[in-house]
């Protein structure tokens, strides 16, 4: 069953989901903007507050954990080789935000 018209149609299903994926987040883009800027023309824009601190301890967690099963596995598969970097790369970037997090200083808020 590999015909010309299946290949074709298998090819293109790729870059039909890529582009639906893109108009839906550009509209979504635009469509937010659009808001935030109604509010802030109203007055009842609040920025969002974004606290880095966390955002780097949980991302650094979420990439070290996986980074580090596929070193071992991969490591115990294939030993040595340029395989290893897939999971090598995950865990020293979730290693690094893991020290950004330890080394970003506290900061005072008197919001609070």
């Amino acid at each position: 069953m590999n015909t010309p018209a299946a290949q074709v149609i298998i090819s293109i299903i790729p870059i039909v989901g890529i582009s639906v994926a893109g108009i839906v987040l550009f509209f979504f883009l635009l469509w937010h903007h659009r808001e935030v800027s109604m509010l802030i023309r109203t007055g009842n824009y609040k920025p969002v507050k974004f606290n880095l601190k966390v955002f780097s301890f949980l991302v650094g967690l979420l990439l070290l954990g996986p980074g580090l099963v596929l070193s071992l596995l991969i490591g115990i598969i294939d030993g040595v080789s340029y395989a290893l970097l897939g999971g090598l790369i995950p865990s020293v970037i979730g290693l690094m935000l893991l020290i950004f997090y330890k080394a970003y200083p506290e900061k005072k808020d008197s919001d609070n």
